[in-house]
């Protein structure tokens, strides 16, 4: 069975993005692994603390290189990704010893779906500037560019904190769910 590490851009407990990989994992359930990556504690890239990588890089770095592919749901913060999130990505993107540039790096090659949930343009500028940033030459991720699942609020999230997906944000998610599913073989 695949093994798909579902990372979450926001770091609140109850975020709508952590509410709506819920919902993708259901929609996966007994046809791959699901696993959530905790990059709670991974600190802010330093090359001052590069090498030996602090252990909480380590531990993502393995789980990330252990995954058949990468699902990030991430909200947009001022039409991009948040910083935490970028912040990981770097760590993944740094070369595992000093001065290695040969050796494949965990997120090499690795295939990414991209969702999100947030305001009026449905994180359609985080998705955007993911996928640039996954695909660099480095990096060099193999996200799959369509379909994505961007998901435009409602009223009750934010003014209850409660998510409620439509029929046709449900048939997005589904769809994706199983083009990614697909997508990964």
């Amino acid at each position: 069975m695949k093994k798909v590490l579902f990372i979450i851009g926001s770091l609140r407990k109850e975020s709508f993005n952590r509410k709506l990989a819920a919902e993708a994992e259901k929609l996966i359930a007994g046809r791959a692994a699901v696993e959530y990556l905790d990059y709670s504690d991974v600190p802010f890239m330093n090359q001052d603390i590069e090498f030996p990588a602090p252990e909480a890089v380590r531990r993502v770095r393995e789980k990330v290189a252990d995954a058949d592919a990468l699902w990030i749901f991430s909200p947009e913060y001022n039409y991009s990704y948040p910083g935490h999130l970028k912040n990981l990505i770097d760590w993944l993107s740094r070369p595992l010893k000093a001065g290695d540039r040969q050796t494949p790096l965990a997120i090499n090659d690795k295939k990414v779906a991209l969702s999100g949930a947030g305001g009026a343009a449905a994180t359609a500028k985080c998705r955007e500037k993911l996928t640039e940033l996954l695909t660099l030459p480095f990096i060099h991720a193999d996200v799959m560019a369509e379909p994505q699942t961007g998901i435009k609020l409602n009223v009750e999230a934010w003014t209850e904190g409660r998510m409620i997906l439509s029929e046709e944000q449900k048939e997005s998610l589904r769809k994706q769910v199983e083009a990614f599913l697909e997508y990964i073989g």
